[in-house]
Formats: structure tokens, sequence, C-alpha cells
């Protein structure tokens, strides 16, 4: 993102955009907006990734279809109900809500999406539903990006939406995306929803491939709890309005968009965590040595994930044994002996054994809002890094009574 130029405008910002955010009483007892629309003005290429949980939402094999012609205009998304194990009523419904959509945009049935997400088990309020669509259908603008993000929003304390300008040799494109994820973070898919848009013009196949990689470095590397959701979804819109010629597969252009791409991703990802439901540490965990990447991997999640090392990040406590049993446990082989953590530049582990430090020096870095654990096991070219939270008493206090 550092060599990116930020602009204002979320998923409008890219040309041919436009988003709405109403509050349609989806969220029981609550006046806050809880229904967004995002619409191409122009035909566009789709891509999505998905979550891998069996008990999948219909939502979410709605768009596993939509995505498969790799086509589509319209996305709708309700927060407050997930519409998720509803059995036949809640495919019923689904397919209902993409009708009214398609109805009320001017959309063929098979280019529209939609999302849900929330409480699970619950039926949706389709008078509601129906009611969220007609207005914003008729509220839709190019200013619309931030109410769209607050409407997604279920426990997220504060939206979150990106979008950057893009220099490529042929000309200029903008990326623009919205988030929402707070709890139930633990991906493989990554455990939220992010609608993402660009101008620039792509094939479904060469976006697909884009965005994938993009979420396997970003999105599916981030922590808060030990939970994935029944509606992840991730998709990317391409309406190629900035009037450039297509990115093509193995060209320089494509390298940097793919580059903006997964950069965009990485900084809502990180948003994610920082926002995460009674989080108070943000924590980049790097692993270095393996023999690859996917091993790296491997590790720095099995440290990211573990409840005893997000309550020592919790409480400032400097138990770099935590890491290291964690880093055993994650099913990569290395040498013990060459175990080697830094708690940011503070090496406390060397040799796979206490090195020589200052408690007190750790524990400073540890109570920092935020801070870096870096966990060497050899020489090899593997690399990664995964970004959690600590785990804190408010997080069991928001989830004892999630539905209240």
């Amino acid at each position: 993102m550092n060599a990116l130029k930020a602009v204002d405008g979320g998923v409008t910002a890219p040309r041919g955009f436009l988003a709405a955010g109403v509050a349609a009483g989806i969220k029981p007892d609550s006046t806050k907006r809880d229904c967004a629309l995002i619409v191409s003005e122009a035909p566009a290429a789709v891509a999505g990734v998905f979550t891998t949980n069996v008990m999948k939402a219909p939502p979410v094999a709605w768009n596993q279809e939509v995505c498969r012609h790799g086509k589509a205009r319209v996305v709708l998304i309700n927060s407050g109900n997930a519409n998720a194990c509803t059995g036949k009523r809640g495919e019923q419904d689904a397919r209902a809500m993409a009708e009214l959509v398609a109805h009320a945009t001017e959309t063929p049935l098979g280019e529209v999406c939609i999302c849900s997400t929330g409480v699970i088990g619950v039926p949706l309020p389709m008078a509601n539903v129906e009611r969220g669509v007609k207005a914003c259908a008729a509220s839709l603008s190019i200013e619309g990006s931030r109410y769209a993000a607050e409407a997604i929003m279920t426990t997220d304390t504060v939206p979150k939406e990106r979008a950057v300008e893009v220099p490529l040799v042929s000309g200029t494109v903008r990326i623009g995306a919205i988030a929402k994820g707070s709890g139930m973070i633990a991906p493989n898919m990554a455990t939220m929803i992010a609608v993402i848009t660009t101008d620039a013009t792509l094939e479904p196949g060469p976006l697909d491939d884009a965005l994938r990689r993009a979420v396997g470095v970003s999105f599916n590397r981030i922590c808060v709890d030990n939970d994935m959701s029944t509606s992840d979804t991730v998709l990317c819109f391409a309406n190629g309005r900035s009037g450039l010629a297509p990115l093509q597969p193995g060209s320089p252009d494509l390298d940097t968009f793919e580059r903006a791409l997964t950069g965009l991703c990485q900084d809502l990802a990180q948003a994610l965590v920082r926002d995460g439901e009674g989080a108070t540490k943000f924590v980049e965990i790097e692993v270095s040595g393996t023999a690859s990447d996917e091993e790296a991997g491997c590790i720095a999640r099995a440290i990211g994930q573990s409840q005893l090392c997000k309550t020592a990040f919790f409480g400032g406590d400097p138990n770099w044994g935590r890491f290291a049993c964690a880093a055993g446990y994650a099913g990569v082989a290395f040498d013990p002996d060459r175990l080697a953590i830094w708690l940011d530049d503070l090496l406390v582990a060397h040799g796979g054994r206490a090195a020589e430090y200052e408690e007190h020096d750790a524990v400073a870095v540890m109570t920092r809002p935020e801070f870096r654990v870096r966990v060497e096991v050899g020489d090899g070219p593997g690399n990664a890094v995964f970004w959690t939270s600590d785990l804190s008493h408010d997080y069991v206090s928001i989830n004892a009574d999630y539905r209240s």
C-alpha cells in the first residue's frame, strides 16, 4: 500500500460504481443501517472466494454459481441475519432476495450476487429485506460507499473501506473495497465479507487467479478467534470503465494490478484484526527459515490462533515458551536447537532456549498496543506473516450475549 495513492470513495472510487446503505429493520430493535447495495453501471467480470465450511449459507451457494459464469453487476448485502442453517426456506429466501434485487435494478437474475451476515439459524424477515432493496435502489449514489460499509457491520465498531489509484503502463485504474468482520475470524477463506470493485478490464479467469492469490496472503492470514463462519465471502467486480485494454496474464500491468489488489486486501485484513471483538492488541507473527512459505504459514497460524498465546498477548506476559510450543505442534519439521524468537527487536530465545535479556524489556514490548513476534527455525527460504489479536475478557462478554 505504501507505493499506491490512497483515494476517497471506497467501492465507488472506481469509475462506474454506485452504492447505498439503509436501515430496513433486519437487525431486531435497531435503527442501524443493515442493507447495502453496490451496482456496476456497466457489465462486469466477477470472481469470488468463499467459506469452506460445510454448513455454508444459501447466499454462498448462490454466489458460487454466479461466479462460475464469471459475470455480475450487482451485490446486495444484509446484516443482522446470516440466512444460514435455515433449510429449504433459506434457499427459497436467497433466490427471492436475488429476484427482488434483479427487479429493482433491472439486472438479469444470473448477474446478481447476495450476501447475508449475522445470527445463524433464524429465517430472513423477507418483508424487511424487500423494503431494504427498494430503499437502496432509490438511494444509489457515487457517495454511497460509506453507507454501504456501515450497513454490513455486525459487531464491528467502525466501518471499513479503502480505495487506491494504481498507475499502469497503459494508464491509471482504481480499486475500491468495503469489508466487515470482527468475530468468527479464523480464516480458511476468511471469516468475513468483502466487496472489491475496480474499473480495470479483466477477463473472469485472470481476475479469479489474482483474487485467490491476494486472499491467500491477506484474509487467509488473520485470526481473532478460532471460528470460521457459514457466510465468508470475498467478491471482486471489474467493469472496465477505465477504458484501458484488458490486463493480460504475464503482462507487467497485470502484475502491478495484482500487487495493488493484494496490498488493499492486506490493509483491510489488518483492519479487521484491529477491530476484533474485545481486542486490545494487534500482533504480527513472522516466521522464516522453513523449507517453504506454506510451512512458514502453518507455524505462524499455529501461534496466531493459540488461545494460550493470545491470552499472553492480552496480559502482556512475555511467555515465549508458548510461542515455541505452538511452533512445535504446527505439523512442520524443524530442528528445535535452531529455534530463535524475537519480540520486536528483542531476542528472547536462541538455540531453542532462553536468550539473555531483561524481563522488563520484554514486558515493555508485550504491553504495546502493536508489536511483532518473529520466529526463525532454520535457514530455508520459507517466510510468512500472520496477523492476530489478543483474547480479552470483553471477547467473552460480547459473545456470551450475542443474540441479546
